[in-house]
């Protein structure tokens, strides 16, 4: 049945062969999709023996013109018992060993990065505190109007190509979640604790982030953009920054003190620069 289901997707487009997943832009995301789409094909192979045994039960056994009061009572029949009870329990492993494999990999941030990036999580934005270049942007609340252009107002993440990148998490107020759905790989940002997660890129383009944890009411509005660039163009990005005089670390105590009042949905957080 796997090997069927295989062959089968083997002949769709690319969005069927990596199981409707978003187009992987990091080397992580391989391993993602692979595990994702194993995971189907077992699952549809499991679904078709029970429909299978479902259907044919409702054939082999329907009830007919001629039968007489009830069929035999079966209280209990041992070994199919055992089987239905070690199958699942040997599938259930199965999944959890790859499931753990994968995940242990994904999460190890034990080498060591070209790039460290300070990703900080706010009420209802981020800011990006580049630790090597000591330069940092900072983003406010996106205002979805409806219309053409609201994306060249959100924060933008730059990345270099063909990097091993770590983002260090951080959230200033309430629990946040670093998604970018081209990655496949998201983690929580949790106030008072610093999550790591490091991603290798492997191609250019720009891509799209968001928050992944509900945070309140703007939660929607809390975008940001991510460019994967090449190595010269971060470079000269970097060195944009420190023109503008954005050097330093944003601070990313837990505070809400240069949250300024205004109408709902307009709350902005107004960067102090060189903080830290």
């Amino acid at each position: 049945m796997a090997a069927l289901a295989t062959l089968a997707l083997s002949g769709c487009s690319d969005a069927a062969r990596r199981g409707w997943l978003p187009e992987g832009a990091s080397t992580g995301a391989d391993r993602v999709t692979a595990l994702w789409v194993g995971m189907w094909i077992a699952a549809l192979g499991v679904g078709f023996l029970v429909w299978g045994l479902t259907i044919w039960c409702m054939v082999r056994y329907r009830r007919r013109k001629d039968d007489v009061g009830l069929p035999p009572q079966l209280r209990y029949n041992v070994p199919i018992e055992i089987l239905y009870t070690i199958i699942p329990v040997m599938m259930v492993g199965v999944i959890f060993f790859f499931t753990a494999r994968d995940e242990a990999i994904l999460l190890d941030t034990s080498q060591q990065p070209d790039v460290t990036v300070n990703v900080v999580g706010k009420q209802w934005s981020w800011d990006f505190n580049y630790v090597d270049a000591q330069v940092w942007e900072s983003g406010v609340q996106a205002e979805l109007t409806g219309k053409p252009g609201v994306e060249e107002t959100l924060p933008t993440l730059y990345l270099p190509e063909n990097s091993r990148v770590e983002f260090q998490l951080t959230a200033r107020d309430v629990i946040h979640s670093f998604w970018v759905p081209a990655f496949q790989q998201k983690l929580d940002m949790v106030p008072g604790k610093v999550n790591k997660l490091q991603i290798h890129t492997k191609q250019q383009g720009t891509f799209q982030g968001k928050c992944a944890e509900l945070c309140g009411a703007y939660h929607a509005t809390m975008l940001f953009n991510v460019k994967v660039v090449s190595q010269q163009e971060f470079d000269q990005q970097m060195a944009a920054l420190k023109a503008r005089g954005q050097t330093g670390m944003l601070d990313n105590s837990l505070s809400r003190q240069h949250l300024v009042p205004g109408e709902p949905g307009e709350q902005q957080y107004q960067p102090q620069g060189g903080g830290n």
